[in-house]
């Protein structure tokens, strides 16, 4: 075969190409014709194969019209495809419902700030925000720590690189909220009732399944006169039966934190075994998820004189009660969750957040 011959037959391929497209009357008529001419089994590859039979000396230059060829085979498809597309789309029916776009919706933990929020708006709580750097005065020494407490230790604390202060200290990535309860009482200039409900980012050298460097608290605070641990004990009855659910109870434990006396860590009853540490009433089955009927979320106590005295009031005039824990922490034990990494909760996986 000469090159003129297969030159002419390069051509009438287009050519038959043209006029096929021409009586195209689908989108999925011009894909059949694309299938024809350009796929493996294609009028084209069956020309590219006789390109064995041009003699070498002409192999070359017919080569780039192999390829010039196909080129023009392609446009002419692209631009079928488009022309089909533009006419198809021209007529629109303006009263057809329109395709609504997706919405998204807030993040998991700050879904749980804010009902945490109007749960505590609903008895007289106000919502406030402190610092989340701040001077070591508020968050350590004057919440009664001294400077050998071990929560001041640098491999507890982030510290922040900056000049320190003759009076504040240095200056750290909060390792909780409570930095909030003698701003709080400033804020006041001294003068109860406080009612307040911090919730704020806390940072901490900790990580794993149930600890990120970085987590949310949340943090409450009363100061009155005549305030006991009843209405503490209150309080968190209240808050259980909101946010878990009807039926759930709050313990206390006796502890100890710098900042209150007397201190107590804080349980709420499983909702799973309903508070029994039991699958069933015969007691055989013992709940995998609490394996006592209580999970421990917290601490609370009854705020500490010397942190009153911080704050400018008077503990033998006031008292108060104070409780904070993990927003994380709170959130993961709710009802069908099942979540026993946190870390999920800040993976970035679309997959785990858009279920929430």
């Amino acid at each position: 075969m000469t090159a003129t011959e297969y030159t002419n037959k390069l051509q009438e391929v287009v050519k038959n190409l043209q006029e096929a497209l021409t009586k195209a009357e689908t989108n999925q008529e011009i894909t059949e014709l694309k299938t024809a001419y350009l796929g493996k089994k294609g009028h084209f590859k069956a020309l590219s194969q006789q390109i064995k039979d041009i003699p070498r000396t002409e192999k070359k230059e017919i080569g780039a019209v192999l390829n010039d060829t196909k080129t023009q085979l392609e446009s002419l498809i692209e631009s079928a495809l488009a022309t089909q597309t533009t006419t198809t789309q021209s007529w629109v029916d303006l009263t057809a419902p329109g395709v609504k776009p997706k919405l998204g919706h807030m993040h998991p933990v700050s879904q749980a700030m804010e009902e945490i929020t109007h749960i505590f708006e609903q008895i007289g709580f106000t919502r406030v925000r402190y610092p989340e750097v701040d001077w070591d005065w508020y968050v350590f020494e004057a919440l009664n720590m001294p400077k050998s407490h071990p929560a001041r230790d640098e491999w507890e604390t982030f510290f922040v690189d900056a000049p320190t202060d003759e009076k504040m200290g240095k200056m750290v990535l909060t390792t909780h909220t409570s930095n909030g309860q003698v701003r709080e009482m400033e804020r006041l200039n001294s003068k109860p009732p406080i009612r307040m409900i911090n919730i704020a980012r806390c940072y901490r050298r900790q990580q794993d399944a149930t600890h990120t460097q970085m987590f949310h608290q949340f943090e409450g605070l009363v100061v009155d006169k005549g305030i006991t641990i009843q209405h503490l004990k209150g309080t968190l009855d209240y808050f259980a039966e909101q946010f878990y659910g009807p039926g759930t109870k709050s313990r206390i434990r006796p502890f100890h934190f710098q900042f209150t006396e007397p201190s107590f860590e804080v349980d709420f009853s499983c909702h799973i075994c309903h508070g029994t540490g039991y699958l069933d009433t015969k007691e055989e089955q013992k709940c995998r998820f609490c394996k006592s009927g209580w999970h421990e979320v917290g601490g609370a106590g009854m705020v500490h004189p010397n942190v009153l005295k911080a704050g400018g009031i008077d503990p033998d005039e006031y008292t108060g009660f104070a409780f904070g824990w993990g927003v994380e922490r709170t959130y993961t034990l709710k009802e069908g969750l099942n979540l026993d990494d946190i870390r999920l909760l800040y993976s970035g996986d679309l997959r785990f957040l858009t279920q929430f």
